[in-house]
Parts: C-alpha cells; structure tokens; sequence
C-alpha cells in the first residue's frame, strides 16, 4: 500500500494503549508532525498527564477540548427524544460519542493546518466508520490514516510489546486486556474474558453501578422534569447538563440500574460482545417514554415509535451527519414541542420504574377516562363508532362465509348482498349475521385469520 505523503496531522488522542504509540508510529512511518486532540466528553481522565504523556512521545502540540455539554444536547439528548435503542438493549453511549470526537478533531485539524486526521480505531470495529463518516461530512478534503489498517500491530499484545521496544508508556498490561471505554453517557467493557460467551461477567467490571444485590433494600423516588422532551431537572433542582447527568448516573447507579450484558451485530459483520452500564440514560429512556404517553397523541407517539430503531441504526453505524437523522430530529423537535412535565421514577434493585407523571400539556382528561359517572362522554355515540370502525371486517367475514356456502364469492354477489343492502346501518343489514345453513368444516378453529 502506498502512503500518501502529508505533512501534519490531528490524531485523536486518549493517552490509552493504541494513540499511545501511534504518535511514535505516525512519525516513524509518514514522517510528519503530530498535534494530539483530547476531547473530554466525561472520561474522567487526567488531561494534564495525557497532555504530558503526548508531548513527551513526539506531538507538537496537545489539545484538550471540553465538549461534554455538546455531547449531551447535540448527540445523547435527541438520541433520548427519539428513544433510540440499538437492537433493543444498547443505548449507544460509544456510538453518540465518535461524531463528537471527530468533530473536535476536525476543528483542530484546520486550527493547525493539517493536512491529515487520524485515529485509533481497529479494522474490526465500528468505530473506524463512525470517525471517518464524520471527516468525510465535515472535511473531505483531508487524508484518513488508520493505522491499525496498515501497521503490523495486530492484537494489544503486539501493542505493549512495541510500547516496550520505545520506552513509550502505557496503561494496563498484557495480561488484562479488557477495552473500556467511558464517558458521561456511559461505560463500557470488551474483551478479555467477555469474549467468551459462555463466561459470567467478573462483577470487577463495574464504574458506575453496584451489583443489584447490594444495593439499597429501599426504594428511592427521583423526579425528572422535562422540557420538549430535553431534561433539565432532577428532584426539582434546575441542573446543566452534564451536572444532572453526573447526578443521576450517582443516583441511580447506587440502585444497580442500566447495566447489561449482551452480544451484539457490529456493522462490519461480526457479533461482538459488551457490557455497557447507562444509569442516568436508563432513567431518562423510561422517564420520557411515559411523559409521552400522556403528551403525544395516539398517531404521533405511534411514528415516533416507527423510527425509533431506524435512528438507533442511523447512530451505530455511524450516519450521524446524514439527511435522514437530521429529518427525523426535526420531527422529533415538533412531536416534543409539549413534552414538558415531571415523571417520578422508582429506582430499585436494578429497576427504574415510572410511578407518577403530570404536565401542563397533558391529553389525558379524567373527566373522559374515568368508570364513574360523566357528563362529557356520551355512551351511546360509541355503538355508531363501533359499527363504522368494524364494517370492513363484517363485510370481510359475510363474503368469506357466504364463499363456503355457495362456492364462490361471485355467487354471493347474486344472492341478494348488493351494494345498497351492505351499506345499510343497523342489525343483520351490516352482514353481521351469518346464514343460519351455513356449515363449518370438520376441526376448522372458531377464530379464523384466514377466512
């Protein structure tokens, strides 16, 4: 493979193992320089050192970008409103992550005039396609290298063992190989022994929740208060984003709650598996998605469901930047126009349950839904409604039957059911009753879907 021949370029940078030793392999190999992009979306790392740690293998510059609150209102929040959820488990807390990352490195990639971005991300993952979509969408016009695509590192073992070569420093050890990844939406873990699917998860792997059994024999209520389906207070509390997320990962990590351990469909084609551990978003999915039952009407909340997965999809394969999300982000900004309220969650044990909920916009009336006497509902209206709502299956099961009797549905037509006769309101002239010759056949079922 021939390299393209740059001059300067941003890689982004963790200070873990892989961008470690890739500020040494970038110069040893393209020889050019390197400026290293930290972007601090709540990994709670020690900047300073990473900063350190970059300059003293090579980089010309180390920058650190606080981006957390960017994080949360333009990835993890409109993720929220869409209650997206990829293949029903995973809140894609990595996967909201990369635009982000990506777009701060593009913006110090111009900063520094580089002519170059890079990342760490391995052929195998999902990651590299989430990085370089974004570069592609914000700045084409820039060379992509992924060294894990050219070198001849080819597992962490290989990694450490350059890093040893170079005297380069770096965290962990051969022998515990787990992958974590963090942020303020939530951590990860891959690797080691997860990727043995027939091995329980080392209850080691845990940062932001408890083992359910341990935790609080009493349950805790928590108030989330919303507005346009964006959360902006916790127990009545007016919070920024990212200190209401720190809040509630504390809050409902001490209950247990949003850890899971699953096996996933990576994009390139593999199934991985994960444990990821999301308190506050497990929260807020369930928050939200019981704010709407009473803000949304019945056909929005139903679309909105609709896409749902799709913009779940949208994100874990990387489309941030696509017309499709942006489309549906704005029907999702109209739909919550009145999603604004309180919802009352239960944490306990490893759930988070949804008690109570109110908001000034609410649809639902209980002068309407209530079992006790009313004066705005009449009862009668519904017999009309009902007739009307069931005359396409009444007149699906007259043509069926009369089909078994006479033979065909031809031969009904001439017995009588026409048109003015079927469309006549009230009693048999509905085609409810069924001829009372009609035969049915030996062991057919009651309750037929197929007539």
């Amino acid at each position: 493979m021939t390299k393209k021949s740059v001059k300067r370029v941003a890689l982004a940078y963790s200070g873990g193992l892989d961008t470690s030793v890739m500020v040494t392999w970038l110069k040893e190999n393209y020889d050019c320089e390197v400026v290293a992009v930290v972007v601090d979306v709540g990994q709670k790392e020690d900047f300073e050192a990473a900063r350190e740690k970059a300059m003293a293998t090579g980089a010309i510059a180390c920058r650190v970008i606080d981006f957390r609150e960017e994080f949360l209102t333009e990835c993890a929040f409109p993720a929220l409103k869409a209650g997206a959820v990829y293949e029903g488990r995973y809140l894609l807390g990595t996967s909201l992550a990369r635009p982000v990352i990506a777009a701060a490195q593009v913006e110090v990639a111009r900063e520094y005039n580089c002519d170059a971005v890079a990342h760490g991300c391995t052929g195998k993952g999902n990651d590299q396609v989430r990085f370089e979509l974004t570069y592609q969408a914000l700045a084409p016009e820039l060379t992509v290298i992924a060294p894990w695509r050219e070198w001849e590192i080819t597992s962490r073992e290989d990694a450490f063992a350059y890093a040893a070569e170079r005297d380069i420093p770096v965290p962990g050890s051969p022998r515990k190989l787990y992958s974590i990844d963090r942020n303020l939406w939530h951590t990860s873990f891959e690797g080691g022994i997860l990727e043995d699917t027939t091995a329980a998860t080392p209850d080691e792997l845990r940062e932001l929740t408890v083992d359910p059994a341990e935790a609080p024999d009493a349950p805790e209520d928590v108030v989330i208060s919303f507005e346009c389906g964006v959360p902006v207070a916790l127990n009545g509390e007016a919070l920024n984003p990212v200190a209401l997320i720190q809040a509630l990962n504390e809050k409902a990590g001490a209950h247990g709650v949003g850890r899971v351990d699953l096996v996933e469909n990576r994009l390139v084609g593999m199934k991985s598996r994960g444990v990821y551990e999301t308190p506050a978003g497990t929260v807020l999915l369930a928050a939200l998605a019981d704010l709407e039952s009473i803000s949304l009407d019945r056909d929005t909340a139903g679309f909105k469901r609709g896409i749902a997965d799709r913009y779940a999809e949208l994100v874990y394969q990387g489309l941030w930047f696509s017309p499709l999300r942006a489309a549906f982000d704005a029907f999702l900004d109209e739909a919550h126009a009145t999603s604004t309220g309180d919802v009352t969650v239960r944490l306990f044990k490893g759930s988070a349950l949804p008690v109570a909920r109110t908001s000034p916009f609410s649809l639902y009336r209980e002068d309407l839904a209530t079992f006790e006497e009313d004066s705005v509902y009449d009862q009668a209206d519904a017999g009309g409604f009902v007739r009307l709502w069931g005359l396409p299956s009444s007149l699906a099961a007259r043509v069926r039957t009369a089909a078994r009797v006479d033979g065909t549905a031809a031969d009904f037509a001439s017995n009588g059911a026409d048109a003015a006769q079927i469309g006549t309101a009230g009693g048999t002239e509905l085609g409810l009753a069924v001829p009372s010759g009609a035969p049915r056949r030996a062991g057919r079922p009651l309750v037929s879907a197929r007539g």
